[in-house]
């Protein structure tokens, strides 16, 4: 992780709104998941990034987290938070993707821990009415695959990053995080459908931006919610000669405990909170169909082998 958590007290989250408050020119609030997140910023392009990426939340509307992003040559890239307040400080953080994922991973937190709603860093599909989850480390095609199946007619998006679970007499519920995504500017070179798509982005330093599936796909093509049937666990080992396995839910949550969820976001690590995403991944997978792929072959045949599984052509 380049990024390293410290936790801070609520009056060191006094002291620093002092020492910081001329740099907050810019602040906008984001509705996620029920979960008033407000940002504030000196940096227009991360506010602006952010009013595109989530659905938007009243003025009016009183905040249950904030972040605050500060420049200080002085201070080492990390994030300072506080568990009581949910209040969080992101020093000298100049990719905005580390900023939407720790608000994510602040949101989940306080979810997780409140109201029995569970994070997942991945991508949902509902294909043809199946709710397919794509689960993988860093760099192991998450969001390229995820993309791929987008491809069919009857695809729907639910998340390309971040979902969030819920349980009740069936399958697991899962449910969106983001209004738009933040995309790499490569995903139209490898599925072309997309690249008219990269024509209304303006990316950033890091060759990525917001974008809006819809503007490709249509109006329809983005639901907030499915049922949750398959989970697909990403892997990328070239010494591997497993290209597909069947998995247990046991055999699964080995995998994911192995890879710490595959969540680099996790914005409090302690015995507790493991505790309590264990539990949950263990019930989410006994409840679907779980399969590892590796993804060492190209994109098209790691989408082949995702849409065998799933029962897509």
């Amino acid at each position: 992780m380049a990024y390293e958590t410290e936790l801070i007290s609520s009056n060191d989250v006094q002291e620093l709104l002092i020492k910081y408050r001329e740099q907050f020119l810019f602040h906008s609030k984001a509705e996620i998941n029920g979960i008033i997140v407000e940002l504030h910023t000196g940096v227009r392009e991360h506010v602006d990034m952010w009013r595109d990426n989530f659905y938007s939340a009243s003025e009016r509307i009183k905040s249950h987290c904030r972040l605050y992003c500060v420049r200080d040559d002085g201070e080492d890239l990390r994030v300072d938070f506080d568990p009581e307040t949910l209040t969080a400080f992101l020093y000298n953080f100049d990719y905005y993707g580390w900023v939407k994922s720790i608000a994510l991973g602040i949101t989940g937190y306080m979810l997780e821990g409140v109201h029995n709603i569970y994070s997942v860093h991945g991508s949902a599909v509902s294909f043809d009415d199946v709710g397919v989850a794509i689960i993988a480390p860093s760099k192991a095609g998450k969001t390229t695959q995820s993309w791929g199946l987008l491809r069919d007619r009857n695809s729907c998006l639910i998340s390309d990053d971040w979902f969030f679970v819920t349980f009740g007499n069936g399958r697991p519920m899962i449910r969106g995080s983001e209004k738009n995504c933040y995309i790499d500017a490569d995903i139209g070179d490898v599925w072309e459908e997309f690249r008219p798509l990269l024509d209304n982005v303006k990316l950033d330093n890091k060759g990525r931006g917001i974008a809006n599936i819809r503007w490709i796909t249509g109006e329809a093509s983005v639901r907030s919610t499915c049922s949750l049937r398959y989970v697909i666990l990403l892997e990328r080992e070239k010494g591997d000669k497993n290209i597909v396995q069947k998995m247990t839910a046991h055999q699964a949550l080995e995998y994911l405990l192995l890879n710490d969820f595959c969540n680099p976001h996790q914005i409090v690590r302690d015995p507790f909170r493991r505790s309590i995403r264990t539990a949950f991944f263990k019930r989410m997978l006994e409840a679907c169909d779980c399969y590892l792929v590796n993804t060492v072959g190209t994109p098209q045949d790691t989408q082949d082998i995702i849409r065998k599984i799933i029962g897509g052509s």
